[in-house]
């Protein structure tokens, strides 16, 4: 039976699988669901086992585990790394589900006809990282796996991975491999299938801003005393120029200047701003002065509060002037920005800007480099070749504007370029209430992971 036989006559399995690992709420951020992401960690062991790893194993890290599995079919032959993570992104606000997001249903929707499945987690990366498992499943099943495979999956992808980096150094044996393979991005469409080469870095904020040493009647003190909602707001406003450039000194410092010709090819990719605007439900685009939308997400910095609280916020009235407010900023950063550096700016900026009547507290909570792959490398032309079998398309390189920090991680620890084949739609609503993913995309993405693997094998040295 081959690869794509045995997919067929097994897809009410491989769903149910993922609809099942989607139920579990493994939200890494919130302690409350500790327990959940534990057991997502067991689920993902299991899941290997089963489907035929020789062994498998849950890792411990002064966070939430790694899952490591492999299976060696000859020393002497190509490896392949694969990386997801099994945490998933707080649901919050709840409200604003059509459908509970740990109880997935399958819906139509106007970019996935098939149907697609809403649920936390759906594609980033439950439904990503589970179709290599399946895709190893079948290769396997089938004869046809091609390559030696390691998985390695950790829980702590959307806090940062703060653990993993002490996992790679003291693991670069056991995770010695000849290329990284990562399903976290997204494609232009099922159309126009593509090949993220480039991901931006990050630096995320936590600032609080203290004014009274306790909350204030808003009639007694008001116009006295500091707001310190006021003064956040007023800072934040002014991180930002009329231009939409960042204000802070130095941001731009190691901010690389693309040729004419580099941003020509960059925007050949296909983008229809009034589409993109119709699905947004907005009536203009916004960015910094002299970019296109395309290189604004890929190749352009950006600040932005993703969060902003304080004072009385519950039904009804409270006339307070509150003594606190805090918000939460992250900064996406391009190749050269090294995001610590652009914290140490962040807060030496936010703290000169402050009026004396307010005291300023700058917390990073995790952050991570930017990474570009290159597109001459034997893992790209597999994924080539991969895609234009599967869609009979030839992909296009395209670069994103999230972050994966374990990117640049593999670059540098174990001299591997990760080849970033996503199946995801930026129009998925991952990190949103509503968060989807395609069943189509689902499948073709197992089938054009064992392509992958054949193609790899082909070109490589060893194969």
């Amino acid at each position: 039976m081959s690869v794509n036989a045995f997919i067929a006559s097994h897809k009410d399995r491989f769903l149910n699988e993922l609809l099942d690992l989607l139920r579990i709420p493994s939200v890494s951020a919130d302690p409350k669901f500790k327990e959940d992401v534990f057991r997502a960690a067991d689920f993902v062991k299991n899941s290997l086992e089963r489907a035929g790893v020789d062994r498998a194993e849950i890792c411990p890290t002064a966070g939430y585990p790694i899952v490591y599995g492999e299976k060696v079919i000859d020393p002497s032959a190509p490896t392949v790394l694969v990386y997801g993570h099994y945490d998933v992104q707080p649901a919050d606000p709840y409200e604003l589900w059509d459908s509970p997001p740990f109880d997935p249903v399958i819906k139509q929707t106007e970019e996935h006809p098939e149907g697609a499945i809403f649920a936390r987690g759906s594609a980033d990366d439950k439904g990503q990282f589970y179709m290599h498992v399946k895709a190893f499943e079948a290769m396997l099943a089938s004869g046809e796996l091609a390559c030696n495979v390691k998985f390695m999956i950790e829980g702590e992808e959307e806090v940062g991975s703060e653990n993993l980096d002490l996992f790679v150094q003291q693991n670069k044996e056991k995770l010695r491999a000849d290329v990284v393979l990562i399903s976290d991005t997204s494609m232009i469409s099922m159309d126009t299938p593509s090949v993220t080469v480039g991901l931006r870095g990050l630096a995320y904020m936590q600032v609080e801003v203290t004014g009274p040493n306790r909350d204030l009647h808003s009639g007694t003190y008001g116009g006295a005393v500091a707001n310190p909602i006021n003064i956040l707001c007023k800072m934040i406003a002014s991180l930002h120029d009329d231009e939409n450039r960042i204000t802070i000194p130095g941001f731009y410092d190691r901010v690389e200047t693309y040729s004419e010709t580099y941003r020509d090819q960059l925007n050949k990719a296909p983008f229809d701003e009034d589409d993109y605007k119709r699905k947004l439900a907005i009536a203009e685009v916004w960015g910094e002065k002299g970019y296109t939308t395309i290189e604004r997400v890929g190749i352009r910095p950006t600040l932005d509060v993703n969060g902003i609280w304080g004072g009385y916020t519950g039904e009804g009235a409270k006339t307070v002037l509150p003594s606190k407010a805090y918000a939460k900023i992250s900064m996406r950063l391009v190749p050269n920005q090294d995001h610590k550096e652009i914290a140490s700016l962040f807060e030496d900026h936010l703290k000169a800007i402050a009026p004396a009547s307010v005291k300023v507290k700058v917390v990073p909570h995790h952050g991570g480099q930017a990474a570009v792959v290159p597109t001459d490398s034997v893992g790209y032309h597999a994924a080539e070749a991969a895609i234009q079998e599967a869609f009979g398309k030839q992909a296009i390189p395209t670069r994103e504007g999230g972050s994966i920090p374990i990117t640049s991680l593999f670059q540098q620890a174990l001299g591997l370029d990760p080849i970033l084949m996503g199946f995801g739609l930026d129009t998925d609503a991952i990190h949103s209430p509503n968060e989807h993913y395609g069943v189509k995309n689902y499948f073709m993405g197992i089938e054009t992971i064992a392509l992958f693997f054949q193609h790899f094998a082909r070109l490589h040295p060893k194969g």
